[in-house]
């Protein structure tokens, strides 16, 4: 198998950049579209597999299948050509990771995320089949997990139409046999309902961590999806509601008869399971607030309103508090002065909350000579009002620096549009800052804060007891954002003051 040199230019037009994966047949590039000046995904086929007439015409049924369809959760064919001998399928880059390096890395998932990205992954293979297109080789590796966090399904190569004569060997698995389905383990005819099959699995996998099965080749995998029932998914994982159980049952029945007929009835029932698990677990953040949106009516309002919207109760009713206080001044603006609310206003309800780990918060003390209480700074991510972050008490207030701070680390970064502070010590002054990557020099060292990488978002504005300040990242995908103190307020009670933060929620 021989590799293209990178910077190799395809059709006079794609420049291969980063070789990001390979597989059996082809091998998958990072790109650059010299003519739309994008990033691009190129599947180059191996030029020694070429020959096999057989081969090329899956590698090219591939481009033909997949440019049928248009769907948000399906990754889009581009273009597809053949450069000097060498075939190519030019697809939609998507920047993040695949579900099976999530869950090698996380393990297990809430139960609520990993129905959002069974609902993603299924209505794209109901796209798919409506087109009379089986996908065939549905499995974690093949669904990309974009950096605003929605699922896109891939890799649709040995995908075949219902209509079409099959190009393969009688008997002949193919297909990952972690995820295979009975029938197609067997070289019987498969349908749709072997991608619902696949799914099953893979959604067992996102709510326990493993594959069901496992043994010493492949084929000893593949008869075991044949012949043995799936270890019981509610013994593994206790939390789990019957509802949720119950689909996994359903979509993995060894009789077709027993199967989810088509994509679109598992839908329904996993749509009606993230209903109930929302509500149960009391919490919606993420990608799952996202889904909750697109939900049937019914459905969608059988969960709470704040859960729909990503907000945690807390700060739902600060938000219904805010609103009053902002109906109440609006109406005495327009009294005393005719005017209205500022144009910087911003509602949160209408924006998602993004969900960090409990390590992403670190303090930030670049002009100064020691750390600001570390072990405080998860503190403000920890969804608990009652426990902050501080910086160290300075005498009148002043800090006889240019600041201190705390940032976030949204790794592997987004366009945030908001970020919101809670205080229980109203009154000071702090600015956003964010970067992709900043200078991390040592302590007291003269670089400003853009010298040091950092680009400031907002101006230094007074800190009250919560406030949300909006951010135009211009579409740049910022990994971190700083709250950054230029002033402190001073007391007429207290020599020394210092300024408290307990929650830093950032918004898409």
């Amino acid at each position: 198998m021989s590799t293209t040199p990178l910077g190799t230019l395809l059709g006079g037009r794609y420049r291969l950049e980063e070789k990001i994966g390979h597989g059996g047949m082809s091998t998958v590039y990072r790109a650059f579209d010299t003519v739309l000046e994008r990033d691009v995904a190129i599947k180059l086929m191996h030029r020694d597999i070429a020959a096999d007439v057989d081969q090329l015409e899956r590698f090219r049924r591939e481009a033909r299948a997949v440019a049928q369809l248009s769907h948000p959760h399906i990754v889009t064919v581009i273009d597809a050509g053949d450069d000097d001998g060498a075939s190519y399928i030019v697809l939609q880059y998507v920047e993040g990771e695949t579900l099976k390096q999530r869950i090698r890395r996380d393990g297990e998932m809430q139960t609520t995320q990993a129905l959002a990205y069974a609902i993603e992954i299924a209505r794209a293979l109901g796209a798919a089949h409506d087109h009379m297109i089986v996908h065939r080789d549905v499995k974690p590796q093949n669904v990309l997990l974009s950096v605003e966090g929605d699922a896109k399904i891939t890799d649709f190569g040995i995908a075949r139409t219902l209509t079409e004569q099959g190009l393969t060997v009688d008997g002949r698995v193919l297909g990952t046999t972690d995820y295979v389905s009975p029938e197609q383990a067997l070289g019987q005819p498969v349908t749709g309902q072997s991608d619902i099959y696949s799914l099953g699995i893979v959604l067992f996998e996102m709510l326990t961590g493993q594959v069901p099965f496992t043994g010493e080749s492949p084929v000893a995998v593949a008869m075991r999806h044949v012949r043995e029932e799936l270890p019981d998914l509610q013994v593994l994982r206790p939390d789990v509601s019957a509802a949720t159980a119950s689909i996994v049952d359903r979509a993995t029945a060894k009789d077709l008869a027993d199967r989810y007929p088509d994509m679109a009835s598992m839908v329904t029932e996993l749509e009606q399971a993230l209903a109930i698990e929302t509500s149960r677990s009391g919490q919606a953040t993420g990608e799952v607030t996202t889904v909750l949106r697109t939900l049937p009516a019914d459905m969608r309002h059988r969960v709470p309103w704040h859960l729909r919207h990503g907000i945690p109760w807390p700060i739902a009713l600060t938000l219904v508090a805010v609103l009053v206080g902002a109906a109440l001044l609006f109406i005495a603006n327009s009294t005393h002065r005719g005017g209205g609310l500022g144009s910087d206003v911003l509602s949160p309800p209408h924006l998602q909350a993004v969900t960090l780990g409990q390590a992403a918060a670190h303090d930030y003390n670049p002009f100064g000579n020691t750390p600001e209480h570390p072990d405080e700074d998860s503190n403000v991510i920890d969804g608990d009002p009652g426990t902050s972050w501080s910086t160290e008490h300075y005498v009148g207030g002043n800090l006889g620096k240019p600041g201190v701070g705390i940032y976030l680390d949204a790794q592997p970064g987004l366009a945030a549009r908001a970020i919101a502070i809670q205080t229980p010590t109203p009154g000071f002054q702090a600015a956003i800052y964010a970067a992709s990557e900043f200078s991390r020099l040592p302590f007291g060292q003269s670089a400003s804060l853009a010298q040091r990488g950092w680009r400031q978002l907002s101006k230094p504005r007074a800190i009250g007891s919560r406030t949300d300040i909006p951010l135009n990242t211009q579409g740049t995908r910022f990994r971190y954002y700083l709250v950054w103190i230029t002033r402190l307020q001073p007391s007429t009670e207290a020599p020394a003051v210092a300024a408290e933060i307990s929650e830093m929620t950032l918004f898409r």
